[in-house]
């Protein structure tokens, strides 16, 4: 299990950007899937993407072409671009690490962030 610590949500206008940043701690994260999950009120958490060890990457296609996932093994830290932002992005958004993934799934799972809350106004 490793700590996972997100940051850069916040409050943007419709169109506008952020970039969500998860640094991690322990020593598998350049082995592991490393992805982002968003939950919104009243909903289920959802798979927003994920990108594996050697950077093969999934999008939902509710994002697809709007956000960016990216991984930086050196400084152990994950990031996801979004751009293009819509009210129907507004949620917390959590990272998660997995050891394994299927082309559209993280696969076990085992650590979680602590969530950031991004919220975009029309």
């Amino acid at each position: 299990q490793v700590q996972l610590i997100e940051s850069g949500g916040g409050l943007v206008q419709v169109g506008g950007s952020l970039r969500l940043s998860c640094a991690a701690s322990g020593r598998t994260f350049s082995s592991d899937v490393m992805g982002w999950y968003r939950q919104a009120p009243g909903k289920e958490r959802e798979l927003v993407a994920f990108i594996s060890a050697g950077d093969d990457t999934y999008y939902a296609d509710s994002v697809k072409g709007r956000f960016a996932i990216s991984r930086d093994n050196a400084e152990n830290t994950v990031y996801l671009q979004m751009n293009s932002l819509k009210p129907d992005d507004s949620a917390v958004y959590y990272c998660a690490a997995s050891r394994y993934r299927t082309p559209r799934a993280m696969v076990a799972i085992h650590s979680w962030g602590q969530g950031t809350q991004v919220t975009v106004s029309s």
